[in-house]
C-alpha cells in the first residue's frame, strides 16, 4: 500500500471522531511504527490531524449544534456519573452556578438535599429546582436560545457580574489541550465565560465523547479551570497528555 492510500484511510478514521494509536495502525497496515509516525508527522504538517502521545486525533472544527433533546439520552450513564461526582463537591451553604446542558441537569437532580444558592441560565434546571424549598434559585434572564434552552447575552452576563459564587459547573461541546473548552455559538460562549468569572472554583463537566473535539467558539483555556470532571474510559495516552499539561482530571 502506498503512503498516500494509507494516509487517506487514517484521515477517514480521525474524521469519524476516533483517536488512533501508532501501534494499532502499524499492525493494521503491516508497516513499522516508525513508518506510521512519519505518516502522522506529514499529516499533522498538512493540518489533517493532531498527533498525541502514541497516536493522533482529528482537528476538525464543528459548527453543528445538536439540540438539548438530541443530547439528552446520549452518554447518559456518563452524565449521571459526572452529576454524582460534581454534586459530592458541594456542601450546605455553598453558592453554585449551573450552566445549561444535559450534564449540568444531572448535577441539579442530585443536589436537592443541600441548602444552596443556585444561579442558572438553564430553563430545565430552573424547572428541576423550582419547588425545592432549601434551594434559593436565581435566574440570569437573557435571550432564550431554543436549541440549548439557555438564557444568554448581555442581560445574562450583567446579572452574573453581581455575584461571586463558590463554584461554577460549565459544560462544553468540545475539549482539547490547545483550544480548551469550546462550543458552537459565540454568544453562549461569552455567557459561559461570564459564569467562570463569577465563581471562585470552576469545573468543566464533559463526557468522554467531547475530548479532542473543537467547536467554533472558545469558552476558556484549560488552565483557567480548577479541574475537568468526566467519566467513562479515556485513552491512556490522552489522559497522560492532559495530566502532562497540568490539567486535573476528576473521574
Amino acid at each position: 500500500m502506498f503512503a498516500e492510500e494509507r494516509q487517506s484511510k487514517i484521515v477517514q478514521m480521525v474524521e469519524k471522531g476516533k483517536s488512533i494509536k501508532v501501534i494499532d495502525l502499524a499492525v493494521q497496515f503491516g508497516v513499522s511504527e516508525s513508518t506510521i509516525r512519519r505518516d502522522l508527522q506529514e499529516m499533522e504538517e498538512a493540518k489533517l490531524l493532531k498527533r498525541t502521545h502514541g497516536g493522533a486525533v482529528g482537528i476538525q472544527r464543528k459548527s453543528f449544534e445538536p439540540t438539548f433533546n438530541e443530547k439528552k439520552e446520549e452518554f447518559l450513564r456518563e452524565k449521571e456519573a459526572i452529576g454524582a461526582l460534581a454534586a459530592s463537591l458541594l456542601e450546605d451553604g455553598d453558592s453554585v452556578i449551573l450552566d445549561t446542558g444535559t450534564t449540568t441537569l444531572e448535577i441539579a437532580k442530585r443536589i436537592k438535599d443541600l441548602r444552596l444558592t443556585v444561579i442558572t441560565n438553564a430553563l430545565d434546571i430552573a424547572e428541576e429546582l423550582s419547588d425545592v424549598g432549601n434551594i434559593q434559585l436565581i435566574l440570569t434572564g437573557g435571550i432564550l436560545r431554543g436549541n440549548t434552552r439557555a438564557m444568554v447575552g448581555s442581560l445574562a452576563e450583567g446579572t452574573l457580574k453581581h455575584f461571586k459564587a463558590d463554584v461554577a459547573f460549565v459544560g462544553a461541546n468540545g475539549i482539547s489541550i490547545e483550544e480548551g473548552l469550546t462550543t458552537p455559538n459565540h454568544v453562549e460562549a461569552m455567557t459561559k465565560r461570564a459564569m467562570m468569572a463569577s465563581a471562585t472554583r470552576v469545573y468543566g463537566v464533559v463526557d468522554t465523547s467531547k475530548f479532542e473535539q473543537v467547536s467554533f467558539a472558545v469558552i476558556a483555556s484549560l488552565k483557567e479551570l480548577t479541574a475537568v470532571i468526566t467519566s467513562g474510559e479515556l485513552d491512556e495516552a490522552q489522559r497522560k497528555s492532559y495530566e502532562d499539561h497540568d490539567v486535573v482530571l476528576m473521574r
